[in-house]
């Protein structure tokens, strides 16, 4: 029999910047565990372990997503510390690392949509990741500004992810739209939302976790937290199967409908409308006029 419950841990933490943050993220991974040994899987924020600033890209596998590897296998937990930001030959990437609980990496994540036109020189990921936890079940990843598109959360939830783990870097104003965009994903997608948030320099955190009738489970404040929360797989099939407070059941009308989204397809290049809408650009100042 599959285990139901498992117990997942977000970290809200303040960090630098600009820097490695990568021993103070270790000193969190040991407390944590040592006041809640049940935990089963830790998730950090977006950026977390070397800052927010794409000169810090390294290529990967790297001696920063090896210590990881390390903590995990000391600890026996699966660990998403974060992301960091990856050099290729094409470019830089903004990618997440999967750590199993033997220490090694078991799938790396892109972002999909850099937070342009204000994250500048990323490239955009391609491939969504979904990973099993044996005998536990279907997890997905997505990166911040990713949580914007539903149509990425939909595609993991598509491909069967109970779980999405999403962390996050917001420090803007906009913080309060996203903690409704979180429970929205969960709500339609029928599945837990782990919106991890950074505090301080790397993020103003209000990290939310959602449950999959989109319920906050629980929210954080916007200074250092710790948050275990044990997830119920049961319950995300159960509403998928009898809907979503026995009302809804909106992944089983997604999959039978009959509308094809045709206006999607690349091959068709942007609507009129998207294309009128001018070059993806920050906004520039309007002078006024001197009278």
């Amino acid at each position: 029999m599959p285990m139901s419950y498992f117990t997942i841990a977000g970290v809200q933490m303040q960090a630098l910047h600009h820097g490695d943050n990568t021993e103070a993220m270790r000193h969190r991974v040991d407390a944590l565990m040592s006041r809640f040994p049940q935990v089963q899987m830790v998730l950090f924020s977006e950026l977390m372990p070397l800052g927010a600033s794409p000169h810090h890209a390294h290529p990967l596998p790297s001696h920063v997503e090896q210590f990881f590897c390390q903590l995990a296998e000391q600890y026996r937990i699966w660990l998403i510390p974060g992301s960091m930001f990856e050099r290729t030959e094409s470019g830089i990437y903004n990618t997440l690392s999967v750590i199993d609980p033997s220490g090694q990496v078991v799938a790396r994540y892109r972002k999909m949509f850099p937070f342009r036109p204000y994250e500048a020189g990323v490239e955009s990921g391609m491939e969504f990741v979904v990973f099993d936890v044996p005998n536990v079940g279907r997890f997905g990843v997505s990166i911040c500004y990713d949580m914007w598109f539903p149509e990425t959360t939909r595609t993991l939830a598509a491909m069967g992810a109970e779980v999405i783990l999403h962390p996050t870097m917001t420090d803007t104003i906009d913080r309060d739209i996203e903690l409704s965009i979180a429970r929205a994903n969960a709500a339609v997608n029928q599945c837990y939302f782990f919106d991890i948030n950074g505090a301080g320099a790397l993020g103003n955190g209000r990290s939310i976790v959602v449950g999959p009738s989109g319920d906050v489970i629980h929210q954080a404040g916007g200074g250092e937290e710790i948050m275990p929360i044990e997830v119920d797989f049961g319950r995300v099939r159960r509403e998928r199967e009898t809907g979503l407070r026995g009302l809804g059941q909106p992944l089983k009308s997604f999959r039978d409908r009959q509308v094809d989204f045709s206006i999607y397809r690349f091959e068709h290049g942007p609507s009129p409308f998207l294309a009128s809408l001018g070059p993806l650009a920050k906004p520039q100042r309007t002078d006024i006029e001197e009278y």
